[in-house]
């Protein structure tokens, strides 16, 4: 079933224990921190579990019931596009600045599901943990976060090489109910408000480190799981009309602690399986679900970022200068493309067992060439709109202010806005760009993926150079030397 906002924040108020600026978080949904983004996420289940979008929105199980369609496992190319149009109608409504919304890692879960002949193959038990864990996810419309990687420390060493060998979070005991995990994961992105947290490592591992090669999901409220919070955007937004971004939508970012956390068998999917880890990635359809929704949510946000762009120069009143439409047009079509990309995905797709999932190649191209793209469209940005972005009224507050608010009306004129709807305008504009928020969000857009050199060997290693090469060596057997020359 899908719940509604109110009972997604109530769920939240479970005396998890977050830590910022140097206290103990009491109520995420009302600190002012978090409580924004926590009703914007609230917004998300409202909006899913809306009577007049039950088709868009929710699918029917095999139980007969009906669950969000982030959990859907598609069995058919139709089944993927329906899921995709539900996701960018979710994605819409914060314009793909939640990058780590529930449908993210409900992607990841989901993916992990369809492979479940790989997880058999492993271990029964860890099989039949995972298949029960992904129904009560589902049924239970839980919002999950995960932390996939180590703490940075010393990168010329592995995890079991480091000074602490429980730096990174690793197995300290086991014993008839689980096993217990001490150390630290990253990064939390969105946990603050996430009901549960998927541990494991996507980082490739070597033998020597199976005591951090495990998998599982636990409540944000564990005994003995602590997060620690980077600085709060949020907090630092004083109104929404000041910051309309960071204000509603810093999902945050946040370090792991696990003081000796103890997790149940029936919720530990790997144990002490260094390839495993990375099977149940690239060996299933996961790695590929997990970020074919990134990749939908980009489309969506470059799409915004488009909107940014077309509006600033109407503005500006320089929409027809002939290099202002050349600039628009070469961002229409690097936005075009993510959107062909993800088309190119579904059309593409290919069987996984019963189930029907993303093209691997279309979808690591994507990664590469968006990861060089995001930096170039902020850029082409903040040309186009010079100093509009910078040049604007302190704070909301210099509108009650008539001496001021006339010297506003004055200096913030355009051809397409007044000096309220223009300087509007702009505070979103800088919120997506400019301001700490949409720096954090340049960061993300370039990593989030890992780094530069894994989306491009992800791309070499999926693309089909047989093909390539086959071509290469029919247009080689076709002549030799003693090939003449027709007539």
């Amino acid at each position: 079933m899908t719940k509604t906002g109110q009972q997604h924040l109530a769920s939240l108020r479970d005396d998890r224990s977050i830590y910022i600026d140097g206290a103990k978080v009491e109520d995420v949904t009302s600190h002012r921190a978090f409580r924004n983004v926590a009703q914007s996420v609230a917004g998300l289940f409202d909006f899913a579990g809306d009577a007049s979008r039950r088709d868009l929105m929710t699918f029917e199980t095999e139980t007969g019931g009906r669950a969000n369609r982030i959990w859907q496992l598609p069995t058919s190319y139709a089944d993927l596009v329906e899921r995709r149009r539900a996701l960018e109608a979710w994605t819409a409504i914060h314009g793909g600045f939640l990058g780590r919304a529930p449908d993210h890692v409900a992607s990841c879960i989901s993916g992990m599901r369809m492979g479940l002949p790989v997880f058999e193959g492993y271990d029964p038990a860890r099989a039949a943990a995972l298949e029960a864990y992904y129904r009560y996810a589902r049924d239970n419309d839980l919002y999950l976060t995960y932390v996939i990687i180590n703490p940075q420390a010393d990168r010329s060493k592995n995890a079991a090489e480091q000074a602490d060998p429980f730096l990174t979070a690793g197995v300290v005991d086991r014993d008839a109910q689980g096993i217990t995990i001490r150390g630290a994961k990253m990064l939390a992105t969105g946990g603050v408000v996430a009901n549960e947290v998927f541990v494991t490592t996507i980082q490739p591992m070597q033998p020597g480190e199976e005591r951090y090669a495990v998998s599982f999901a636990i409540p944000m409220n564990s005994k003995g799981l602590k997060m620690l919070s980077r600085k709060s955007y949020e907090a630092q937004a004083d109104s929404i009309f000041d910051n309309p971004l960071a204000s509603r939508y810093d999902e945050n970012d946040a370090v792991l602690f696990f003081d000796d956390v103890k997790v149940p068998w029936d919720r530990v999917f790997i144990d002490g399986s260094v390839e495993m880890c990375q099977k149940q990635f690239h060996a299933t359809p996961a790695h590929v679900y997990q970020n074919y929704q990134a990749m939908i949510r980009l489309k969506v946000k470059l799409q915004f970022l488009m909107g940014i762009a077309h509006r600033t120069t109407q503005t500006n009143g320089i929409t027809q200068f002939p290099q202002v439409r050349e600039t628009l047009g070469q961002l229409a079509a690097e936005a075009a493309m993510v959107d062909a990309f993800v088309n190119a995905m579904e059309a593409k797709g290919t069987r996984a067992g019963p189930y029907f999932v993303p093209d691997r190649h279309m979808l690591y191209s994507a990664q590469v060439l968006t990861q060089q793209m995001y930096p170039k469209i902020l850029n082409s940005l903040r040309e186009l709109a010079g100093g509009g972005m910078i040049m604007l009224p302190s704070s909301i507050a210099d509108f009650a202010n008539p001496e001021i608010a006339a010297m506003i009306e004055k200096t913030q004129q355009s051809p397409a806005a007044n000096s309220h709807d223009r300087v509007k305008f702009y505070k979103l504009a800088w919120d997506a760009v400019g301001s700490e928020f949409g720096s954090r969000h340049h960061q993300y857009e370039m990593f989030y993926a890992g780094a530069t050199f894994v989306t491009k060997g992800h791309s070499f290693r999926t693309y089909d150079w047989g093909k390539a090469g086959g071509i290469v060596q029919s247009m080689l057997d076709s002549y030799d030397l003693n090939t003449k020359s027709a007539a």
